[in-house]
C-alpha cells in the first residue's frame, strides 16, 4: 500500500502542510516546545529524586520534622504542590506567550475558510 501525497492544497480546502511549515506556527511549535520539555524534565529528575530517595535513603526520608510529620510525607506532598504549580505557569505561559500566535493563525486560517466559501 502506497500513500499518496500531495503538494498542492486540497480542491476547496486549506493547505495545512503549508500552515504547519510556516513560520509562525514554527514559532508556535518552537515556544511550547522550549517551554514543555526543560520543565518536564525538571518535573521527572524530581519525582525520580523522591521515588529513589524513599528507596534508598530510608533514614533520611523517616527524620521526624514535627511529631508525626516525616523528611518523606514533606517531599510526597511537594509532589502534589510542584504539580499544581506547574499547571498555574504552563496557563500562565499559554495564555501569555502561546495563545496569542494560536489566534493570529487561526484567524488567518478563517479568513481562508471565508474565502474558499465565497
Amino acid at each position: 500500500m502506497s500513500e499518496s501525497t500531495t503538494e498542492t492544497a486540497p480542491p476547496g480546502g486549506i493547505d495545512y502542510i503549508a500552515v504547519e511549515e510556516s513560520p509562525r506556527f514554527v514559532e508556535l511549535k518552537r515556544r511550547q516546545r522550549g517551554f514543555v520539555f526543560p520543565l518536564a524534565i525538571a518535573f521527572l529528575v524530581w519525582y525520580f529524586a523522591y521515588v529513589l530517595l524513599s528507596s534508598f535513603a530510608r533514614d533520611f526520608m523517616s527524620q521526624r520534622v514535627w511529631g508525626d510529620v516525616t523528611v518523606g510525607l514533606l517531599f510526597g506532598l511537594g509532589q502534589f504542590v510542584t504539580t499544581f504549580a506547574i499547571t498555574m505557569t504552563y496557563v500562565w505561559y499559554a495564555n501569555r506567550k502561546l495563545d496569542p500566535i494560536a489566534e493570529e493563525i487561526r484567524g488567518e486560517l478563517e479568513a481562508q475558510e471565508q474565502e474558499v466559501r465565497s
